[in-house]
Parts: structure tokens; C-alpha cells; sequence
């Protein structure tokens, strides 16, 4: 019987590279793993929907619109509280049953929103305007004098 040495085994070298590409790889698998549609069945994103808000700053306004499509105007309570806007609304779920069948798929949200967006520059909130039309609230809020860009012309000597 011959006898061979133990020895230790030595450790590969390390492969940094091919070690990111593992975690790359379970990372991946992770965000595959679809947590929404598990969400959405167990009914735990009904309350987290909010509304796609677009916020522009002219010399003279604000201008603030906001896409809440499926909303009465009851049902938004806007107001301006310091130097932020907030818009709270509530979009109701509708049941439908259908004889032959239930729903088959249901992509859209559901439940209270709440949105504060930090102005820019000081409005004077008294002059403060809304319209809302085909699911689009749209703000115009006047900047107070204080807060409107100023030029002052200099003469050259």
C-alpha cells in the first residue's frame, strides 16, 4: 500500500469578477420574483396608490398638474399648508359581478392618496386657482411679488 502526503487543499485563487457575477445572478433572481402580482392578490396595494404629479415653475406661476383619472372633484381636498401643496383624494373601488363570470384581471389601484409636493417659491395662496377635466387637476398658483424674479438694469458709464 503506497502512502501519499496530506495536504492541504489550496484555495483558488479568488475571482472578485466572478463572484459580482454570482450576486448579479441572484440579485436577478430576486427582482424576478414577482412581488406585485402577490400584492395585488393578497390586497395589500389598495391603499398605495398615488398620482403622477408634474410640477413647472414660471416667471409669474406655478403651474401643478396632476393625473387622477377616475376621481370626482368631491372627492379631492386640495390646500396649501406653508411652503407645500397637498392633495389628499380617495378613488373608490367599483364591484362588478358579471353572471357568466368574475373579474379576470384587475390592473388598476384603489384607496386614499395623499401628496404633499414642496413649492419652489412663496404663492400667494388667496389667488390660487383649480380646473379639473378628463381626469387632470391642474393648479395655477400665482408666486407672491416677493418671490418673482426681478431685473434690474444697470447703465454702463
Amino acid at each position: 500500500m503506497n502512502l501519499i502526503p496530506h495536504r492541504r487543499a489550496v484555495p483558488a485563487a479568488r475571482d472578485p469578477f466572478g463572484e459580482l457575477l454570482d450576486i448579479q445572478k441572484e440579485m436577478n433572481n430576486l427582482f424576478n420574483f414577482s412581488l406585485d402580482r402577490w400584492t395585488r392578490d393578497m390586497g395589500l396595494l389598495e391603499s398605495e396608490w398615488t398620482p403622477s404629479i408634474d410640477v413647472h415653475d414660471s416667471k409669474d406661476n406655478i403651474l401643478v398638474r396632476a393625473d387622477v383619472p377616475g376621481l370626482k372633484k368631491e372627492g379631492l381636498d386640495i390646500s396649501i399648508e406653508g411652503d407645500r401643496l397637498v392633495i389628499r383624494g380617495e378613488k373608490k373601488s367599483e364591484k362588478e359581478t358579471h353572471e357568466k363570470g368574475g373579474l379576470v384581471r384587475s390592473e388598476r389601484f384603489y384607496g386614499a392618496f395623499h401628496r404633499q409636493i414642496q413649492l419652489p417659491n412663496a404663492v400667494d395662496e388667496t389667488k390660487a386657482k383649480a380646473n379639473y377635466k378628463d381626469g387632470v387637476l391642474e393648479l395655477v398658483l400665482p408666486k407672491k411679488e416677493e418671490a418673482r424674479p426681478k431685473q434690474i438694469k444697470i447703465d454702463i458709464q
